[in-house]
């Protein structure tokens, strides 16, 4: 039987991780990226749950990023007490135990060796520096178009991000869409070795500030703060980065850029429209106080690599409704879930007293730990 092809438009981290996941398929793939430079500049970190670590050491990549991949086995919350002064108020710990809260590793390093990996698999036709001008039905297929090629495929699986031209051709449905009116400033900061495994997240009176650990020299900065401080220069903001971080690490350097990304919160409600898939941020995206973003792609994933082993194996039409309706059944209440539930717990951030008290409530059951930890590892189960 001749093999079902899937196109798959976008070099994001969610475009190579998918095409490396779908090759394992008796299929075909076309994996058009656009220019990947930013990607590969970025100072970006991806935090990666310990049950998802398990899916890319399947697909055998975390294992052989081994040296680039750094575990946080504890996870603490401050909140700001005073000026610049912070109180702990929660504590997760897996130190010792068989499993780590998360898993970092930088961004430009797993996309670099995902890209190297994509070239040297047969079943995937790398298309770089392309871009998909239209997306149309021709006959039983999907027709993609791209610097004036025009190639069939059972199924379009679209990772181009929330905001691409495409999307807004193609995918005019009604979304739940809100600005956060924040910005993300994200950067990596070298400072005196350390042991470097705990994960901090401070609450600060008007902001939320994250240190990720991805080395015992480097951490990952997340700061997500009022749009009211966009105009602020990036001297100021490395000011205050080196005042918070004094409190936990020593002779402090910047060895990337600052980079700001504006935040928003989105829900699409529809997943498919004629054997078009949509996939990672054009789904859903999220405030980055939670790090679960890419770890819904990749339950995503694993729902949509079994789906169509299943079809495949059975010789059924891999795009066809049916096969989109059910992958959309069974990934979008479960997103909505865990995107609304992230929502609303950010939106109570800013009450300070009643935050404070409920994580401390939290902070002495070792019950409700675990739940938190199996929440954050593998998210809502139904």
């Amino acid at each position: 039987m001749k093999k079902q092809k899937i196109c798959i438009i976008g070099g994001s981290l969610t475009g190579l991780v998918t095409a490396i996941s779908l090759s394992k398929l008796n299929c075909k793939i076309d994996l058009i990226t656009g220019n990947l430079v930013k990607n590969f500049e970025s100072s970006r970190t991806i935090a990666v749950s310990e049950n998802n670590f398990h899916f890319l050491n399947k697909l055998n990549i975390s294992k052989s990023l081994k040296k680039e991949i750094w575990t946080c086995s504890k996870m603490k919350l401050y909140t700001e007490v005073k000026n610049e002064k912070f109180s702990e108020i929660f504590e997760l710990n897996k130190e010792g135990k068989n499993e780590n809260i998360f898993y970092m590793v930088e961004n430009s390093k797993i996309m670099k060796f995902m890209m190297n990996k994509v070239e040297k698999i047969k079943s995937i036709s790398l298309k770089k520096n392309k871009k998909v001008s239209s997306i149309y039905t021709s006959g039983s297929l999907k027709r993609v178009k791209f610097n004036n090629n025009i190639s069939k495929y059972n199924l379009v699986i679209v990772c181009s991000g929330h905001n691409s031209t495409l999307i807004k051709n193609h995918f005019n449905d009604k979304i739940i869409e809100n600005s956060y009116k924040e910005f993300a400033v994200t950067t990596i900061v070298d400072h005196l070795p350390s042991k470097n495994k705990v994960a901090r997240q401070i609450f600060l009176d008007n902001a939320i500030f994250a240190m990720l650990p991805i080395s015992k020299t480097k951490t990952s900065i997340v700061w997500s703060i009022k749009n009211s401080m966009k105009e602020k220069s990036n001297f100021f903001l490395k000011k205050k980065i080196k005042l918070y971080v004094s409190n936990y690490l020593k002779s402090v350097k910047f060895t990337s850029k600052i980079e700001k990304k504006d935040l928003n919160l989105l829900i699409r409600n529809k997943y498919y429209l004629e054997r078009t898939l949509l996939f990672g941020d054009a789904l859903h995206l999220m405030h980055p106080f939670v790090g679960q973003s890419f770890n819904m792609t990749l339950r995503d994933l694993r729902c949509l690599e079994k789906i169509l082993e299943e079809k495949i194996n059975l010789g059924l039409d891999i795009g066809s409704s049916d096969v989109l309706s059910e992958f959309s059944n069974e990934a979008k209440p479960r997103n909505f879930s865990f995107s609304i539930g992230s929502d609303l717990l950010k939106n109570a951030l800013p009450f300070k007293k009643i935050r404070n008290d409920i994580f401390k409530i939290l902070n002495k059951s070792n019950f409700a730990k675990d739940v938190v930890f199996d929440v954050a590892n593998r998210g809502f189960r139904f």
